[in-house]
């Protein structure tokens, strides 16, 4: 048996989502064991949550009580919870209505709250935690006060998360303002000590990307012995990553990186219904797909992505990681179960003739 650290990096609700899941693989103090999957535990888990967030209740808050948003850092502090808590309910509640608390959730207020009894968002994080019961880690990628501006194809700049969101011109690249933030200790030595990095599924200019803008993280993630895994999304998102092909995604990533870091890329291979996939077409919504489907063996799952002008490969590994029900998302059993196995792949080398040398 042997017990991993795990680093996730995202936000929004794609990284809740995967935390959701892999808290069950974490070893228990009574016990000194988890939900183990083939011969891992999970010894230490961590999140490194994006904080680019200037939309909704986290917006309000953070223009009021000049705080870091904290929507996503308690949508992972709910994933990592144990579900039946009642103070876990509370997290998720929201105030219905149109005055001042309307729209507001209850954990954003108890974190805002907290920041304020504690003397910082860092230690209302520790200490909701510890009330919550979590046994992972969740760090902001940056305590700083930053701000998501993105360039658009044709040279407009779009200020703030919520606005870029809403964008229908491709984007050319993103930034933070001030650019010159800087991460947690403690978020270096987590990438430092890690086994495995997953990053994603989330979306890829305001969940994933604004971690890799914090000066310091894509180097760390860079030097780490970790085994690194991108789990690209299942469906494009309007404005954001119209027609964006699993090659797009990757390749997108790897420009916050000064060389190509992904040991291998987890897909979806099931298709969505037809009639859930017009309906998200009639939003200008389409399942994320390859460019060549044909470069895999069907009996395995695993094949190769062509990028940069055909120059470098990156492994691939697909697999049915699809939850549908009204909306189209990662399964979370499936797709902690795949990550596990990908890691087992990668410790055995079994993918070296799908995808070495990485430069062709």
């Amino acid at each position: 048996m042997h017990d991993l650290n795990l680093v996730a990096i995202g936000g929004g609700t794609g990284l809740s989502n995967l935390l959701c899941s892999l808290k069950h693989y974490l070893k228990a103090p009574e016990t000194g064991s988890g939900r183990r999957i083939g011969r891992y535990d999970l010894e230490e888990l961590t999140a490194i949550v994006a904080v680019a967030d200037d939309g909704g209740s986290s917006g309000r808050l953070r223009q009021e009580f000049n705080i870091l948003p904290p929507g996503d850092i308690r949508n992972c502090m709910v994933g990592l919870a144990e579900d039946d808590k009642l103070l876990t309910r509370l997290f998720c509640y929201r105030f219905p209505g149109g005055g001042e608390l309307g729209g507001h959730s209850f954990g954003n207020l108890f974190l805002t709250a907290l920041s304020g009894i504690t003397g910082g968002f860092l230690e209302a994080i520790r200490c909701s935690s510890e009330l919550l019961g979590i046994k992972a880690r969740i760090f902001p990628s940056t305590l700083a006060n930053v701000r998501l501006a993105a360039e658009l194809d044709d040279g407009t700049v779009v200020r703030g998360q919520h606005k870029i969101t809403k964008v229908t011109r491709p984007i050319r690249r993103v930034r933070l303002e001030p650019p010159d933030c800087l991460p947690l200790k403690e978020t270096l030595e987590a990438i430092q000590r890690a086994d495995l990095i997953v990053i994603g599924p989330g979306s890829l200019f305001t969940s994933l990307i604004p971690n890799l803008l914090v000066r310091g993280i894509p180097e760390a993630i860079m030097r780490s012995p970790a085994k690194k895994i991108y789990v690209c999304n299942i469906m494009t998102q309007p404005g954001e990553t119209n027609e964006y092909r699993v090659e797009d995604h990757v390749e997108c990533l790897l420009a916050y990186f000064t060389k190509q870091v992904f040991d291998l890329v987890l897909v979806n291979i099931r298709p969505i219904s037809e009639a859930t996939l017009q309906k998200y077409k009639a939003d200008g919504i389409g399942q994320v797909c390859v460019k060549k489907p044909e470069d895999v063996q069907a009996e395995t799952g695993i094949g190769s992505l062509v990028l940069a002008q055909g120059q470098q490969r990156v492994p691939v590994l697909y697999r049915d990681l699809l939850e549908q029900t009204e909306t189209v998302r990662h399964h979370p059993a499936k797709l902690s179960s795949a990550i596990f196995e990908t890691y087992e792949l990668l410790t055995r080398e079994e993918l070296d003739r799908f995808c070495y040398p990485r430069q062709i």
